[in-house]
């Protein structure tokens, strides 16, 4: 099987709910998020946890994680800003079909907040 490697930048209590899935699975969706939107590489990720989430939430992290490749194409790219900003758009009532095509662990490659950042590989 072919994976795609995707990232997806989190704050503190979207980390602790993976965490606690044994770091297999993304948590629903809340009903103002009705999309899940991964991003396709790690520049991405690091500038919203590291320019969002730091900020909003005292802490960002990046996470690093696999999906099946051929499931993965079922969403089509999305660019929401310069040729950098690319994500997938998973329908929040697909996010749990979207888990169950998570290949190996959810991984924190990078934190960022407090007083120091931090690249965690």
């Amino acid at each position: 099987m072919q994976t795609i490697t995707l990232y997806r930048p989190v704050g503190p209590a979207e980390l602790r709910l993976i965490e606690a899935s044994g770091w297999r699975e993304f948590p629903p969706r809340l009903p103002e998020q009705p999309i899940f939107y991964p991003v396709l590489n790690e520049e991405y990720a690091t500038q919203i946890a590291r320019d969002w989430n730091a900020r909003r939430d005292g802490r960002g992290y990046v996470t690093r994680f696999s999906v099946n490749a051929e499931f993965a194409r079922r969403y089509p790219v999305q660019t929401v800003g310069s040729s950098v900003h690319k994500e997938l758009w998973v329908p929040a009532e697909e996010l749990s079909h979207f888990n169950r095509n998570i290949v190996g662990s959810i991984e924190v490659i990078a934190e960022f907040g407090g007083s120091q950042d931090s690249d965690a590989s």
